[in-house]
């Protein structure tokens, strides 16, 4: 009898001690999902790399999934493949530049009640995927100060849509316009359009993407 209760009792403790490594081996899954302000933040130096870098490899997976020109409705549409397959814990939703920019650049931007309605679908989808979401109102196109960029104006109306769509949702919210934009205007004496965290206005240079990350970290953790 001792006998074969012997192996029996070495299968269990091993299948046990098996499930808790299977749990300890379980990472967070973060997916940045974006334009080609994540496209370019996933370069060495760029802010998904430095926030890849800053959590740790064994507990957090990383990955940033933007592309260059997209609006929201462009991520609506790739968000099946490029999000939702991935089975992500939690998605940071960043976009909104060039559905502003691209209204007055080439005429295809997004209107504002339809940028709201793609927006609200987004995180529809991506909460009855089982992910989490953050989410970040649009920098700047443009660093001068005191709203006299060309666009400021609506890109401070779409950046209040999504602080509305966080309340609503009840979702945190990294507010990425009041951060950059409060930061321009006490480090940008000569009111430059570019230079000081962007290197064209949009995209952001090396001490822009290090404010990105240092912002966003606390929310992915």
């Amino acid at each position: 009898m001792k006998k074969i209760i012997l192996p029996v009792a070495v299968v269990a403790l091993s299948l046990l001690l098996f499930s808790f490594a299977g749990m300890r081996a379980k990472t967070k899954k973060i997916i940045f999902f974006g334009d080609s302000i994540t496209q370019q933040g996933v370069k060495p130096g760029g802010y998904v790399d430095l926030i890849k870098k800053a959590l740790d490899a064994s507990k957090y997976e990383v990955i940033g999934a933007g592309i260059g020109g997209n609006k929201v409705y462009d991520l609506y549409l790739r968000m099946e493949e490029d999000v939702l397959n991935k089975k992500p814990d939690l998605v940071v939703l960043y976009i909104g530049v060039n559905d502003v920019w691209h209204k007055l650049s080439s005429r295809t931007g997004t209107d504002q009640d339809k940028f709201v309605k793609f927006y609200q679908a987004l995180i529809n989808k991506i909460q009855a995927n089982g992910a989490k979401v953050v989410l970040c109102t649009p920098a700047v196109i443009g660093e001068k100060k005191n709203g006299v960029n060309e666009m400021d104006g609506d890109l401070d109306k779409y950046s209040e849509e999504i602080r509305k769509l966080a309340v609503k949702n009840k979702l945190p919210l990294c507010d990425l316009r009041k951060i950059v934009t409060t930061y321009d205007l006490e480090h940008n004496p000569e009111d430059l359009y570019k230079g000081i965290l962007t290197t064209d206005g949009v995209h952001m240079n090396d001490l822009g993407n290090k404010t990105l990350a240092d912002t966003l970290l606390p929310f992915v953790k």
